[in-house]
């Protein structure tokens, strides 16, 4: 019997055992893929020429057995074992509506893999719900996360400058990364042209100034090397493997279990409480329950919804905690893919200093500072930078010439990505496919998930504003990309078992406890009840740390 027990080892389920074992909760992590060792598991050591196919899967391999995980930016031979196989690990989706579920099943999860930008929401984010009708209205507000937000951002550290915006929250900052002088060159025509309008160095979560309890766990400053997808040997960025395990096992109260997949909650009809998990060994097929006071899910916004949708009983025949018919519903991403690029002019003679592991952010300005005729609103990330030798990967030549010609640097170019926030939809949802089952005899996830009227205005606007602030710029060889049609690639899924006011509508109440049964917590991308248009990793760490809080104080309490 554990205190408590933590599905899911990544960014959310890391800070959830950071904060119970530093609570004196004895807590045990189950992580569904493989053991993975910070460090030495990673493939930040290697040279470009050491990669197989220079960093390429061959097509072949990638469309039989890759064909939702290689359609990410970070999959390379160097990264491949990090994402899941499709062909190991199947769904299915709605016909006409595709949805690419990118998954790294292992220790650490997508922490190792993530693109690190970490923003806070806004209370104009927690409001919008309750000003526009659409889902739930949240039952907390930014003054209940702001302390939350705080905590984490001082453990994992995140750099960035105080820009003093409304919609865009200051934090307890490292010192920010520098613009390039393009960037700089961008920044004030964009503010000049726009002035509703301002661009800012991103929020990553990149050490450039370790601290003293970044320093105890072994992690030191970024080394600008850019390679973080690949897994950072100097925990210069954050993850669950370089930081909140370690401070987690440092208590003595740890215990993980790998390859150990979550095939349902165990309910106590006696008590009204999760008494445990069932779970299936990864590789033996053997099954078996460990039981705890205490149950957190933080497997993703779709592997818990598919616990709890599996978990059935008689009290909950539709699967646990789902007496309001919402798990599974609301399933939202981020919008993305959309955007512009093109060559920056001007900066000829100038370079940049070493590989910056981030870019510059354009914070949500539509229904802020700007109307539009769609509800919410989006932000763009991007960069000027420029060409490096790598650009001959993909020219014409051979020998002596093409050498001396990538012996120059190439032009600066610009790019600008929009992320669009998707309004949440009943329709939009994760069932469980009412014949098919996995390798470990578990219903396969189903996705039925689309874009709405309001998405697909968004996306419209995206595409138009990025343009014109290129050509505004002076810009030239301007391309416009258009959305891939989907959802997934954001690979910001969340919503799927929503916080709310109302048990009867919601899953979860305002500590992320579920509204049925009072010793189970969500604090992954499925308690989101909208995800603004930020990256919403930082707001599931705020999210883990805070439920952890609330959950041990109410064990002492005696309430669970």
């Amino acid at each position: 019997m554990f205190d408590a027990i933590v599905v899911g080892s990544g960014m959310s389920g890391g800070w959830a055992a950071k904060e119970l074992t530093e609570r004196g909760l004895k807590t045990l992590v189950l992580e569904r893929g493989r053991h993975v060792e910070h460090g030495a598991d990673y493939t930040d050591s290697l040279s470009p020429w050491e990669l197989d196919n220079f960093g390429m899967v061959p097509e072949e391999e990638a469309a039989e057995h890759y064909a939702v995980q290689s359609q990410c930016y970070a999959f390379s031979t160097a990264t491949k074992h990090f994402w899941v196989k499709d062909t190991d690990h199947p769904y299915t989706t709605a016909e006409g509506k595709p949805f690419m579920w990118i998954r790294g099943y292992h220790l650490g999860g997508r922490s190792i893999m993530w693109a690190r930008q970490s923003y806070r929401m806004s209370q104009i984010d927690f409001e919008s719900n309750a000003k526009d009708g659409h889902g739930s209205d949240w039952p907390i507000r930014y003054d209940d996360m702001a302390p939350w937000y705080d905590h984490v951002e001082k453990f994992a550290g995140i750099s960035g400058a105080r820009d003093g915006l409304e919609q865009l929250p200051d934090g307890e900052f490292l010192p920010p990364m520098a613009f390039t002088d393009a960037e700089k060159d961008f920044k004030a025509k964009l503010e000049q042209a726009y002035p509703t309008r301002k661009l800012i160095i991103g929020r990553c979560a990149h050490l450039t100034e370790a601290q003293p309890q970044h320093e105890e766990l072994g992690r030191i400053a970024c080394q600008y090397r850019s390679l973080c997808e690949r897994g950072c040997s100097y925990g210069s960025y954050f993850s669950s493997l370089s930081a909140t395990l370690p401070a987690a096992k440092n208590t003595g109260n740890l215990t993980i279990v790998t390859d150990a997949i979550v095939d349902s909650i165990v309910y106590d009809p006696k008590t009204g409480k999760a008494s445990g998990v069932r779970v299936i060994d990864a590789n033996t097929k053997e099954r078996r329950t460990y039981e705890a006071k205490v149950v957190f899910l933080c497997a993703s916004a779709i592997g818990t919804a598919q616990i709890m949708l599996n978990s059935q009983s008689e009290a909950f025949p539709n699967g646990i905690a789902n007496r309001s018919d919402a798990v599974g519903r609301y399933l939202i991403d981020h919008l993305s893919g959309m955007g512009a690029g093109g060559t920056y002019r001007g900066f000829e003679a100038h370079y940049h200093r070493g590989r910056r592991p981030n870019g510059f952010y354009i914070p949500r300005y539509r229904n802020v500072t700007e109307p539009a005729e769609f509800a919410r609103g989006y932000g763009f990330q991007g960069g000027v930078l420029r060409d490096n030798w790598r650009r001959g990967v993909g020219q014409p030549g051979v020998g002596a010439e093409l050498k001396q010609k990538l012996r120059a640097p190439g032009p600066w170019r610009i790019g600008l990505s929009g992320f669009g926030e998707m309004l949440p939809r009943a329709d939009n949802r994760v069932t469980l496919h009412k014949t098919r089952k996995d390798k470990w005899g578990i219903p396969l996830v189903h996705i039925d998930c689309s874009l709405g009227d309001n998405d697909r205005k968004m996306i419209e606007q995206v595409g138009k504003d990025a343009k014109e602030m290129l050509e505004m710029a002076g810009c030239t060889d301007i391309t416009v990309r258009k959305h891939y049609g989907g959802a997934g690639l954001g690979i910001h899924e969340m919503g799927t078992a929503h916080m709310g006011k109302d048990p009867a509508k919601s899953v979860l109440n305002k500590y992320n406890q579920t509204h049925d049964v009072p010793n189970l917590f969500v604090t992954d991308g499925a308690c989101m009840a909208s995800g603004g248009c930020q990256n919403p990793s930082l707001t599931y760490m705020a999210m883990s740390a805070r439920g952890a809080h609330h959950a041990a104080q109410f064990l002492k309490e005696g309430k669970i």
